[in-house]
């Protein structure tokens, strides 16, 4: 794994739901920076902070040489038509999954205990990360920084103890399809793997906030994959070409 941390600030929902609402208007990322900027300024103080905060936003719903134009252009298309903030969220999710491999291990690991225990803490997080990627220097407050967004958003919440957290195993809930496809094609793009079992992909750790109702047909039915049977039930899911192309290795 791209062992660059990238994920540095606590990002705040409000801040991602004017960033994509903003990227619904414009695909200049420099003008989606200005425009963002008063946003985020509003929150927090000392332009060191700001700047990181702006990065990552930008990434995130901006374009650049890194940008999955088709994983994109599709979060935008479904955050026009879909009318709840919890919805929304999926969206943000599967986008930074798809650009941020620190975070997508974090929220893997998170998931992974939460198969085990009700609750986590910031320190069990900190360990497993650190056992993963050796003694970076920054991990710890990019742990603390992941561990607080997710809070923001309503992923993690606060349990009795200090620095324990519970969380939120399939509290979000959407009937419509696509955004579940969507979804689904954003983790298999930020999945170090090539293709997938079906069953797998819908039970994959990282989407532990998220509650699939999909089928096999359905994927089957989707531009995003491509399904190869193996065997008598074997449904190995990969990537579309249009979007594999530009799946970032791990």
């Amino acid at each position: 794994m791209n062992k660059n941390i990238g994920f540095r600030r606590s990002i705040y929902r409000s801040w991602l739901d004017a960033a994509a609402m903003l990227a619904t208007e414009t695909d200049d990322s420099a003008q989606l920076r200005a425009q963002l900027d008063p946003v985020v300024a509003a929150r927090i103080d000392g332009k060191e902070s700001q700047r990181m905060a702006l990065d990552i936003l930008v990434k995130i719903w901006g374009t650049s040489r890194e940008t999955n134009f088709p994983l994109r252009q599709e979060a935008l298309k479904l955050w026009q038509i879909s009318k709840s903030e919890d919805e929304h969220l999926w969206l943000h999710y599967g986008m930074i999954l798809a650009q941020y491999p620190f975070f997508r291990l974090s929220v893997t690991t998170i998931g992974r205990m939460s198969q085990y225990t009700d609750t986590i803490t910031s320190k069990d997080l900190k360990s497993r990360l650190s056992a993963e990627l050796g003694q970076l220097g920054s991990l710890d407050r990019a742990a603390e920084r992941v561990i607080f967004s997710l809070r923001d958003w309503n992923i993690l919440a606060p349990a009795a103890k200090q620095y324990t957290y519970t969380p939120r195993r399939q509290a979000f809930r959407t009937e419509q399809k696509e955004l579940q496809l969507w979804l689904l094609s954003a983790a298999l793009l930020a999945h170090p793997a090539e293709e997938l079992p079906f069953s797998e992909l819908v039970r994959l750790p990282e989407l532990f906030p998220f509650c699939l109702t999909i089928g096999v047909q359905d994927v089957r039915e989707s531009a995003r994959f491509e399904v190869n049977r193996q065997g008598m039930s074997w449904d190995m899911v990969g990537l579309a070409a249009h979007i594999q192309g530009l799946k970032v290795g791990p």
